[in-house]
């Protein structure tokens, strides 16, 4: 009898647990709070910092598209549609926690204090661009898919072996929910309560290929429940909501409650990336004028103009002040210090083995120095 009760707990629980997940939201899609009671403390200043930062990101990035276009950038991802994710997830951190990101999370790199110009270098493949300042606490972009929440799990376990107060966060598109990586990741943060912030940025194409033909699940961020760990879904375009969803991640991470999965539903307004992508081969024709009302900066500038914290004399500001950063960042890189074997060669070792020695005399009689 009591063996039949616990299994009829046991599969409670389990009904409980596959209650579908509720999309959490602050903003609705014209700026007004439909969430009161979870708005976050901001103040003013803030709330308006975080409209610059998100303006700045999409001047950025559409100075950047250009830039690909032209030939004076390597691989670039298009980041328009998803700064609310980006910024709120990263304004949520603390200077001493680590951000392990994809290759389309440049923006959350930049404002916790990499140089842009730095990001230009390693689009371009310049090894520059991977020399971390001291005290930025990030990783370069994985280019491997997926392979950032294993590296994240990683640098959970040593803040917590360590006894420290530090948090590691990572990001994935939903193509990146469906790699081994980010089931492995989960399970060992679940298993070790981790202080870990996964997050999905659900943005409906994994590349070319529809989320609803990526997976079977209802969403991803229930796939988060199998590992044991806290799964939040929420509106991605809302930058509040973001915020106030990472924050409480990041604290309940920091005060050793146990990792969270997020997924973020965003829509990339343009390509996947500047590397030969069409999105019109995938998408209808109205498709992404569905999310014109929808996205980040139309929704968030509403909700500040309502309060009388935003006007066209500041937007106007924040767009030359980025034309003006992105044109000094490209300079930059396009006047550092071209790469040579032998300063890549030296730059891998402390002491240069013998075998890679040979390897640089080889080349310097090539070059005919």
């Amino acid at each position: 009898m009591a063996k039949t009760k616990q299994m009829a707990k046991g599969l409670a629980n389990a009904e409980v647990r596959l209650q579908p997940i509720e999309t959490f939201q602050i903003l609705d899609i014209d700026g007004k709070v439909v969430n009161k009671d979870e708005m976050p403390e901001l103040t003013d200043e803030q709330l308006r910092e975080l409209m610059r930062r998100m303006v700045f990101t999409r001047v950025w990035d559409q100075r950047a598209v250009g830039l690909a276009r032209q030939g004076r950038l390597g691989f670039y991802a298009p980041v328009s549609g998803q700064e609310a994710t980006m910024i709120g997830s990263q304004y949520a951190l603390k200077k001493e926690d680590f951000i392990l990101p994809g290759y389309r999370d440049i923006p959350q790199l930049y404002w916790h204090g990499y140089p842009m110009y730095q990001a230009f270098l390693w689009s371009r493949g310049h090894q520059h661009g991977g020399q971390i300042p001291e005290g930025v606490n990030v990783l370069m972009p994985q280019i491997i898919i997926g392979a950032q929440y294993v590296q994240t799990a990683g640098v959970a376990m040593a803040f917590k072996k360590r006894g420290e107060k530090r948090v590691a966060i990572t990001f994935t598109g939903d193509g990146g929910s469906s790699q081994g990586d980010f089931y492995e990741a989960m399970n060992f943060a679940g298993v070790y309560n981790l202080p870990a912030v996964f997050v999905v940025q659900n943005n409906r194409y994994a590349i070319s290929t529809p989320v609803e033909i990526q997976t079977a699940a209802q969403t991803i961020a229930q796939k988060g429940v199998a590992a044991g760990i806290r799964s939040v879904q929420v509106d991605g375009m809302d930058v509040l909501a973001v915020y106030k969803v990472v924050s409480d991640a990041v604290e309940r991470a920091r005060n050793g409650e146990g990792p969270t999965l997020i997924e973020a539903l965003n829509y990339r307004l343009g390509p996947h990336s500047m590397s030969g992508d069409d999105p019109t081969r995938y998408r209808s024709k109205d498709e992404p004028g569905e999310y014109d009302e929808k996205e980040p900066l139309v929704r968030f500038r509403r909700y500040l103009e309502s309060k009388k914290l935003w006007t066209e004399e500041d937007e106007n500001r924040v767009v030359e002040e980025a034309k003006k950063a992105v044109a000094e960042a490209i300079k930059k890189a396009e006047t550092y210090e071209k790469m040579t074997i032998e300063g890549l060669i030296d730059s891998m070792f402390e002491n240069t083995p013998p075998h890679l020695e040979e390897q640089k005399a080889e080349f310097t009689v090539k070059e005919g120095k």
